[in-house]
């Protein structure tokens, strides 16, 4: 209450200032028959009584009459509720204010929804009134849980480990490869800055400058068009340090989690589990392993390998061909005929991989197109390798390797979701499982020209030491010093040792990936000029906060987020300019007919 005119907020007033003078400010929540009102403020909530004698009938009028959600001032003496009248749902429901004076500071109009957490509204009219809906709790101890963290992070790095807080451009120019940037004109002709996708050859440069440990709560841009739950801009917890290998970094991170984690959702336990690309890929057919549930895919390729089936031997005479299967817990019970249909129908759109389902009866036999395939050793041998039990389902794939894995992968988290939406507990909602993924590959192919490659994480990132000399013989055969943290199946940080030889980083822009390198002249430049190893890791605030508070999307977590379609509802944005605030920046707009003749109308 420093500062301000106020003697107390609404949730702080106990048994313990009952006969005290208070002055109250904040808006009504409710009101009820001229009796009491309830008022609210970012702490919390007291019951105010409305006094009913003739001496203070202005006061009664005044505050019998005002609109819910408006901004009033009262002041009264604390005192105890009446026996049976206590409110032990409320931390002040031992007491009520019993209002002497008060003041309506402003009205509130017709509102376009109630502002409490239980009433149901859509999202667009949420993001159209934001100002509105930060009133609402939920918003409220998001946004306070986040400014809590991100000080204790701050407090971490800063105080406790000499980290440099720097902040860095937002008006810069194209990088090359990774997500497409937002573009902004200059008045330069032809000439545009770019929003940085992310702070990382500033943070390379500052390492360069000998500033030796960096941090930044950085602002980020990335021009994704309509992707669900992305925001075209964003906050990273942005790092990096000279003088580090990836241990050493994932010592960091695992340390400032701990320190800066709300002691209301419990203690996490470090280090972290670490598991590799190709583990993650084969054990959950996914590079971010939702690791709170079971049903791993099995390889059971050695079990059939011996058998007729046509189709499991057309899949293992490929070079990287396969079978294998996940198994679904008490499947029979609660999956649908229409469930089990849908799930393979997902792996024949997404993955054009067929399913084939196997069910364990409660008497251990097999019921399956494949049984009449199999001895009874085999078939022994398969409930073994997928430790199958009664009213099991087991959901089988052939083909290619990373598109088996991939197709089951999916298929595991989409029989989570099932299972738990007919009543099974499969993933704690108060558990949190971090892990590491480690040993990328540097490159993948291209999906539109398999035979380039791009970078699986950026271009600067280092070759796996182990592999460098593969670097200029097998560049698909490197694995790279990327590191991904995951959080309950959800990327939450990436990052990597990088470059620092000019020498190697000019080479994996011209030769491996056919990139322009005089776009990034200044940074092969400054690596010429004695730059240190270094490597680094952003995290993603919005999504880790988001997992934190158990929000349905990150939207939830930010102040002023942005519509699915990137759209500021609130503000109209992005909206229309003149062509005389154009004129300066060269540029002309061309529309198409059809908006030509909207514009008209």
């Amino acid at each position: 209450n420093s500062f301000v005119t106020r003697t107390n907020t609404c949730g702080e007033l106990r048994s313990a200032h009952v006969g005290q003078k208070v002055t109250l400010y904040g808006w009504v929540q409710y009101q009820r028959q001229g009796l009491f009102l309830v008022l609210r403020d970012f702490q919390g909530l007291t019951q105010i009584i409305i006094p009913q004698d003739e001496a203070h009938s202005h006061v009664k009028e005044l505050l019998s009459s005002a609109p819910v959600e408006s901004v009033v001032r009262v002041t009264g003496t604390v005192s105890p509720r009446p026996p049976g009248q206590e409110n032990p749902k409320m931390p002040t429901g031992d007491i009520e204010v019993k209002a002497e004076t008060a003041e309506i500071l402003n009205s509130c109009k017709k509102l376009p929804f109630e502002i409490k957490d239980f009433v149901k509204k859509s999202e667009a009219l949420r993001m159209q009134y934001r100002y509105l809906d930060l009133r609402s709790f939920q918003l409220q101890s998001n946004l306070r849980l986040r400014s809590r963290m991100v000080m204790r992070m701050r407090e971490y790095l800063c105080n406790l480990h000499g980290f440099v807080d720097v902040e860095t451009p937002t008006l810069f120019k194209r990088t090359p490869g990774g997500a497409k940037e937002f573009l902004v004109p200059s008045r330069e002709v032809g000439k545009f800055y770019s929003l940085p996708q992310s702070p990382q050859q500033f943070k390379q440069l500052l390492m360069v400058g000998g500033l030796d440990r960096y941090f930044q709560v950085a602002r980020c841009y990335r021009d994704e068009g309509s992707r669900p739950d992305r925001q075209p801009e964003f906050t990273q917890i942005d790092i990096e340090m000279s003088f580090v290998d990836q241990a050493g970094i994932q010592r960091l991170i695992e340390g400032m989690l701990q320190h800066s984690w709300p002691e209301e959702r419990g203690s996490i336990m470090t280090p972290f589990p670490s598991m590799t690309y190709e583990e993650a890929l084969a054990e959950y057919g996914t590079d971010k392993p939702d690791t709170r549930f079971g049903m791993k895919i099995v390889d059971i390729s050695d079990v059939l390998r011996r058998s007729d089936i046509r189709f499991v031997q057309n899949a293992l005479s490929y070079p990287h061909g396969s079978i294998r299967a996940i198994c679904i817990p008490q499947g029979v019970r609660y999956l649908t005929n229409k469930d089990l249909e849908s799930l393979k129908e997902s792996a024949k759109s997404q993955f054009n991989q067929e399913i084939m389902e196997i069910i364990c009866r409660p008497d251990g036999t097999l019921k399956s197109q494949l049984t009449k395939f199999l001895g009874e050793k085999e078939q022994s041998e398969l409930i073994q390798a997928l430790n199958m039990q009664g009213d099991d389902v087991v959901l089988l794939a052939a083909g290619e390797h990373k598109q088996v894995c991939s197709a089951l992968g999916t298929l595991r988290l989409l029989s989570a979701n099932l299972l738990e939406a007919a009543g099974l507990a499969l993933r704690d909602p108060k558990a949190f499982h971090f892990l590491w993924v480690v040993d990328f590959p540097l490159f993948f192919p291209k999906a539109e020209n398999p035979t380039e490659l791009e970078s699986a994480h950026h271009p600067f990132t280092a070759p796996h030491p182990s592999d460098v000399s593969l670097l200029y013989s097998d560049p698909t055969k490197v694995r790279s010093q990327h590191y991904d943290l995951v959080l309950n199946g959800n990327e939450v940080g990436g990052g990597s040792i990088r470059i620092h030889s000019a020498e190697q980083q000019r080479f994996v822009l011209e030769k491996l990936l056919k990139e322009d390198s005089e776009v990034l002249s200044h940074l092969l430049e400054a690596l010429e000029f004695g730059a240190p190893p270094h490597g680094g890791i952003a995290l993603g605030l919005d999504r880790l906060i988001s997992l934190i508070v158990d929000a349905p999307s990150i939207r939830d977590v930010i102040a002023f987020p942005k519509s699915f379609r990137g759209r500021d509802l609130m503000g109209s944005a992005p909206d229309y300019v003149t062509p005389e605030e154009l004129e300066p920046y060269h540029i002309q707009v061309s529309w198409p007919l059809e908006e030509k003749e909207a514009k008209k109308n």
